[in-house]
């Protein structure tokens, strides 16, 4: 009888928690809001819908579809989502105008969005306006530009995208471009040129954010020192827990906390686990072993050999388990080496393919997450801080530099226009 009488206390107290938990995320949200980095669900909808993204139902089932979102604006309230930035991401592959053009067309995407559900969405400039928006019961919705390349290498277009509601500039994504070098691609510059740190200066006096995921290490400190604001990793993990390049090692990390930013961490399977990055490696070099056309394979020219040979390795290679526990574990990292005021959330979601961890298959799940740090004895008030407070205060400061540079006129400068010094000369 003793022995049941515990057990039965055992299970009724585990609930208890988990309501406790619960209720502790609802109070936190109710007066943060959370403000996820990165959400890729613009570019998703143009590439897997073409004209019907102007029109498609956003407001739920798009779990449901063949090939589900992550994002619907069921989920989002689920999720007690306060802020989004938007990311608007084109092929860095694509000539530099067209890139242009489709970035201009991503951004007036995310306008129509909210033009079109204005109960649930407003647009965001300002810490202020997140705060405001947060408090009318609305999600703040901000852009992200993501890739440098996107400028096509005039800061007339960064101003455009500025004036047309742009909140950061990811100064590079998988390609190295003229000006900046990329985690993911060969090193030609040793991190940036003299117009990538003009880029930069032109930033911090717009007061747009410079957002550092995607980046190398090289491009992280020279963007670290030239800043005069704090800046952003919008998408990004603790690199001493998973090395990849896409991550920030603790010595940057060090850097990140005396220049006040935010690592926003990332959900991509990659960037959160070391044995699933290893995987992931092996498997794309499996596939290459099978078919890899026009150079060889075993079974080149043969896809369905090709595709049985992968199954067969598979089937005795899982893919190793990614959980939102380690998700977790990159936050407490960052905030053990950082400082607790220097991490946020960047999801990614909708620009992963679904390949996401356990627990945190779309908006709905940001709680689940903030309920985990609350288990391990976070304080509620550094909680609010991960949920939306650094990024915030990322936010304010960015916009108190700008209002310290307004004096100065635009830079015109373009990369021919600088000698090896950074100087201007005609």
């Amino acid at each position: 009888m003793k022995t049941a009488l515990l057990a039965l206390v055992a299970l009724t107290a585990i609930p208890a928690h988990a309501a406790d938990y619960a209720d502790r995320v609802t109070r936190i949200l109710k007066t943060t809001p959370l403000i996820d980095g990165h959400n890729d669900w613009a570019e998703v909808l143009r590439e897997r819908e073409g004209e019907w993204r102007w029109t498609i139902d956003l407001r739920s089932g798009l779990g449901a579809r063949p090939k589900p979102y992550n994002t619907d604006i069921a989920r989002l309230r689920q999720g007690m989502v306060g802020g989004q930035f938007w990311s608007v991401w084109v092929d860095p592959s694509l000539p530099p105008l067209e890139q242009v053009k489709q970035t201009l067309e991503q951004i007036d995407l995310v306008k129509t969005i909210v033009a079109r559900y204005p109960e649930t969405f407003q647009l965001a400039r300002t810490a202020a306006d997140v705060r405001r928006i947060h408090k009318a019961g609305k999600i703040a919705s901000l852009i992200g530009v993501e890739g440098g390349n996107q400028i096509a290498d005039s800061l007339s277009v960064l101003r455009a995208y500025h004036d047309l509601g742009a909140g950061y500039l990811t100064l590079t994504h998988s390609r190295t471009i003229e000006w900046a070098d990329s985690a993911t691609d060969n090193p030609q510059h040793d991190g940036l040129t003299p117009y990538g740190e003009a880029v930069v200066h032109e930033l911090n006096r717009l007061g747009m954010l410079v957002d550092l995921s995607h980046v190398s290490e090289a491009t992280m400190r020279d963007a670290l020192r030239v800043s005069k604001s704090p800046v952003i990793f919008s998408h990004s993990g603790a690199r001493a827990l998973d090395d990849h390049p896409r991550d920030v090692s603790d010595d940057v990390l060090k850097l990140v906390a005396a220049n006040g930013g935010v690592v926003m961490v990332n959900y991509a399977l990659a960037y959160v686990s070391d044995d699933y990055r290893r995987w992931s490696s092996d498997k794309h070099a499996e596939e290459a072993r099978y078919n890899s056309p026009p150079f060889g394979g075993l079974y080149i020219g043969q896809p369905d050999r090709a595709a049985a040979a992968l199954k067969a390795w598979l089937a005795t290679h899982p893919a190793p388990r990614v959980t939102l526990s380690q998700v977790a574990d990159h936050i407490e990292h960052i905030a053990k080496v950082a400082g607790v005021d220097h991490v946020g959330i960047g999801s990614d979601f909708d620009g992963v393919d679904n390949d996401l961890p356990e627990g945190l298959g779309d908006v709905s799940t940001y709680p689940a997450l903030l309920a985990e740090l609350l288990r391990r004895g976070w304080s509620d008030a550094d909680v609010a801080k991960v949920a939306g407070g650094n990024v915030l205060r990322v936010m304010a400061r960015a916009e108190a530099v700008a209002a310290a540079m307004s004096t100065e006129l635009p830079a015109t400068v373009s990369e021919p226009a600088l000698d090896g010094t950074g100087t201007a000369h005609p």
